[in-house]
């Protein structure tokens, strides 16, 4: 359904380290800068931009919005939220582990990044 996903920074070189971070502990590769100073992640089959924002004004996090990123693992998933953490991430919502719900039983992980945008790492367990 979706092509990408591009949020906005305010420091693109503290937002390099923390996304590099990220997508290294999900076995992901560091992010590329492009012409336009964007950052690029492509990674499963997902493409991730980040950019300062073209209106000039400050980047914020969306107010209800959360970015989803697949895990293979629950290991995957708490390496990924330990990354953040560890590099000017804020560890939010409950702490990372095993919830069941509606959509069934899963390994949910949430930090919001260096800007405010809230990401969530999943791993669906399978029953």
């Amino acid at each position: 359904m979706f092509s990408h996903i591009t949020i906005g920074s305010n420091d693109m070189a503290r937002t390099k380290t923390f996304y590099d971070a990220l997508f290294a502990a999900t076995g992901g590769p560091s992010g590329i800068t492009d012409a336009n100073g964007r950052l690029i992640y492509d990674h499963r089959g997902g493409r991730l931009l980040i950019t300062k924002p073209v209106d000039g004004k400050a980047a914020s996090g969306a107010n209800g919005g959360t970015i989803g990123f697949t895990m293979e693992s629950a290991e995957e998933a708490k390496a990924w939220h330990e990354a953040g953490v560890a590099n000017g991430g804020t560890s939010v919502e409950d702490p990372p582990g095993e919830r069941t719900g509606s959509a069934g039983k899963m390994y949910l992980a949430y930090l919001r990044d260096p800007d405010g945008n809230k990401l969530c790492a999943l791993h669906r367990i399978e029953n």
